[in-house]
């Protein structure tokens, strides 16, 4: 892979969990079987406004969050399990960024956060490979307001029209949109090299 900068585009935003950060999709459903949970009950207690949005905008930090997960499902011991997932940073994208960075472009991550999150990048081998890491939970606000990508175009030093922003969910580039990012659906790493080469 070689790009050469013939865009305006002078940095790559990437999302973290979904994107860089993945986790085995059996392991809740397994935890919830064995302690004799509902299924889907932990994810319903953990994703529950406003629990989610205090948690990345910072008002409460990760140890309170799983601690309020137990009080739902009524398994203080399930929590804290389901708190450490098996977890792993997709090399493949992690040599991307570091493609991306010998051409020159500035790489970072912006992530509806913990407060635990930068340092959880960190033991995954993840966060070296960024310029600039981006947490919700520190800047108080959350994907897909507009606001938090006027931080990063802040903190960065530039404008929308020179990002290029990618993220799993979709909902979530509508405000990368909204301030002139360039945007794309994550669903592989194959996807997100072709839609690099078109817009770089």
């Amino acid at each position: 892979m070689v790009f050469h900068r013939t865009s305006e585009i002078r940095a790559v935003l990437f999302d973290f969990d979904g994107v860089i950060r993945h986790f085995d999709a059996q392991f809740t459903p397994e935890l919830e079987r064995r302690y004799g949970l509902a299924e889907g009950s932990i994810h319903t207690a953990a994703f529950a406004e406003p629990l989610i949005t205090q948690l990345t905008t910072g008002k409460i930090p990760r140890r309170e969050w799983v601690r309020r997960i137990g009080e739902q499902i009524g398994s203080a011991e399930a929590a804290a399990e389901w708190s450490q997932p098996p977890a792993y940073a997709d090399q493949q994208l992690l040599t991307l960024v570091d493609e991306l960075r010998t051409e020159a472009f500035v790489t970072a991550v912006l992530t509806n956060g913990t407060d635990e999150v930068r340092a959880e990048a960190e033991q995954l081998g993840a966060l070296q490979h960024f310029d600039a890491f981006f947490n919700s939970a520190e800047i108080g606000w959350i994907k897909p307001d507009p606001r938090v990508f006027h931080h990063v175009m802040n903190e960065l030093g530039l404008r929308g029209p020179e990002i290029f922003f990618t993220d799993d969910s979709p909902n979530k580039l509508i405000g990368a949109q909204q301030v002139g990012m360039h945007t794309h659906h994550f669903t592989a790493v194959r996807a997100l090299i072709t839609a690099l080469e078109t817009a770089l």
